[in-house]
This record gives structure tokens, sequence and C-alpha cells, in this order.
């Protein structure tokens, strides 16, 4: 890493927790991440999930296709567990170099997840033949029990299901999403070297007092849902200390602006528009910016098994105001993080 006071320079990062969607939505959100990443970990969770090799071959197919020219990017696909998930499945994907692991959606835990997993129990076969086989297992950690209130569920969810799974099956590499709380940071801090945790710019820039900050902010509504200070205040603390553990990943989550502004609105920020610009924000305020280039590009590869990217990206401390919202090519709009504020880091192209 080169820094200095008005720019940064570091190896090519990872994404190692991506939404992308489909159609016209990946387009514009395809090309946004492979600004700014060489790789990135692509959630399954499409409106028909993506729950076979076939599946997830096709799907990377589409996303190569929308990349455009300029750019180098890498997608690393996912399965969708599901309960009829069979252990060939995960046979077949732990011989494909591009397919890293297979997702855990708790049924109903956030945007289409209804087909994931109803029962543990029932998974455990799978989980048994991924630590044998190497996959890893990326979690989305909440409970789903309504008589839960929201913001405890990833708490509930550690002490429920992770930390048993974890007892269970110590070989079984486990990647704990999108970690929003105390006891997530300190799950992850206490387990083996097979537990790791990804951690997101909202959920380290904001508290839950952004979703209500001149009324209802419906485009910093996610799931997991934003925390207590506190809360945030621990992610921040781990992401920049330099606990190889812990790595970036955005859930950048892209969704039509009449679908988040709407009375039963859809969970999910969008940040691949600037993600590396809000991680430096963060970084910079905890004056941790010499830690910036290894939770960003060095401890997910690291964990996933993947040799570092090439080439590198330069930050310059310059003023930008984000748009409003981005068009997508059907007629749609998105609007991302820090819409219509400025960013005090901007990605410099590279012209070579």
């Amino acid at each position: 890493m080169n820094s200095s006071k008005r720019s940064l320079t570091l190896r090519t990062p990872d994404d190692c927790h991506l939404h992308l969607r489909d159609a016209e939505m990946l387009k514009r959100a395809v090309n946004h991440t492979a600004s700014e990443f060489g790789r990135a970990v692509v959630m399954p969770n499409l409106k028909t999930p993506v729950t076979t090799v076939k599946r997830a071959r096709d799907y990377r197919k589409r996303i190569q296709a929308a990349v455009e020219d300029q750019f180098s990017f890498i997608p690393l696909m996912t399965l969708y567990l599901t309960d009829n998930t069979r252990p060939d499945d995960i046979t077949e994907a732990a011989t494909t170099d591009w397919l890293v692991g297979a997702k855990l959606y708790p049924a109903g835990a956030t945007t289409n997840s209804s087909s994931g997993v109803s029962s543990i129990v029932k998974l455990m076969p799978i989980l048994e033949k991924m630590a044998q086989t190497g996959l890893i297992l990326q979690v989305h950690g909440e409970v789903t029990d309504p008589h839960i209130d929201i913001f405890d569920r990833e708490a509930v969810f550690i002490e429920q299901v992770l930390s048993p799974i974890v007892h269970e099956l110590p070989e079984l590499k486990i990647v704990l999403e999108h970690i929003t709380t105390r006891q997530g940071i300190e799950f992850v801090k206490t387990s083996s070297e097979n537990i790791a945790g990804s951690l997101t710019p909202q959920h380290m820039l904001f508290n839950r007092n952004e979703l209500f900050r001149g009324g209802m902010r419906p485009h910093h509504y996610c799931l997991p849902i934003l925390k207590r200070e506190n809360h945030r205040a621990a992610l921040a603390s781990a992401a920049t200390s330099g606990n190889p553990k812990f790595f970036l990943g955005t859930d950048s989550a892209p969704h039509a602006q009449q679908a988040k502004e709407a009375a039963c609105g859809c969970a999910g920020c969008y940040s691949a528009h600037a993600a590396m610009p809000m991680y430096a924000r963060l970084f910079e305020h905890y004056e941790a910016l010499d830690k910036l280039e290894q939770f960003s590009s060095v401890n997910g590869a690291h964990f996933y098994g993947l040799d570092l990217n090439p080439g590198t990206i330069t930050l310059a401390k310059e003023s930008w105001q984000v748009p409003d919202s981005y068009s997508v090519e059907n007629g749609e709009s998105v609007v991302p993080l820090f819409a219509g504020e400025k960013m005090d880091w901007k990605v410099i192209p590279d012209m070579t």
C-alpha cells in the first residue's frame, strides 16, 4: 500500500459478499462493482434461487456478459442451500474452481429467502459434506421467529444455531456474513481459524438512528437491520484492528426505487457505486488507513484460499457528489447510499 495525505493506492480489493440481481439491474450493478473490485463473491438469492452448479454456471455467464470491456472482473459463485439440497450438489460444487461456497438463508430471513432452510437438523448431512469437501458455508445469521425482537435476532442465532454447528463440525469453514452486533464480533474473535466474518459499510458507518433521520429513510433499511451505536462501534473497531478474521463484504443489494419506497419496502442498501470511498471514510476516521488494504484485499482472499489480486486501485482525497439515483435500462432507477451527499474519497480510474 502506498499513501499520502491526498491519495491511497491499494492492491485491487475483493468484495466477499455481493448481490447483483439479474437482467437490466445486473448490468448496472456489476459495472459499479467491477470499477473498484477484481473479484466478488456473488450471492445466490435470485427470484429463482441458484440451487445447482448448472444454475450457478448459467448465472455466471450472464454476469460475465454484462461486464463492460474496460473492466477485468471475476465473479465467484455460491449455491443457495434448501431443505432439498443433495450431497451430490455439494460434491460437484467443491470440484468447481469458480464456485466458492454455499449460502445458508434461514427461510424468510431476507430478500428472496422463502426457499431457504427451515430446519438446521435437516441440513446437517449437507454441512457434514461441506466440511468433508472444504466448501465454505456463508451464513445469514438471524433467526426468523417473529416473537424474537428484530434487534436481537443475530445474537440469538449465534447462540441457538451457529454455536451448535461449530461445536458439531469444527472443521467446517464458515463466514458469518454482514456482522451487525458485538456478539457477532466476539464470536468470530474467539472461535477457531475456520470462522471469519464480513463487514458492510452501512453497518459500520450508521447506527439505527439513521433509519429515522429527518423521517423514514427506506434506502437505509437492510437486513440484518442497523443496530445500536455500541454495536456499530464494535464492528468498526474490529475492521480497523488488522485482525485477519474480518474482511470486506459490502452486501450491496440493489432494488428499484419504487420497490424500496413502497408500503412494504424491500430490504437492502446499494453501495456498489462508492464502496471503497465509504470504507476509506471509515478507516480514515479511525486513523487506520494503513489497515484498509489488509481488510479489503488480503484477509478475504486468504480465507477463501485465493491468490491476491494483481494490480492496484487508487483512491484520491477528492470531494464529489453522489447522484440522487442511477438509471437502469428498463426505465427503473436505484437510489444509492449517500444519495445527493458529498463523498470525500474517490476511485481514480486506471488509464493504463
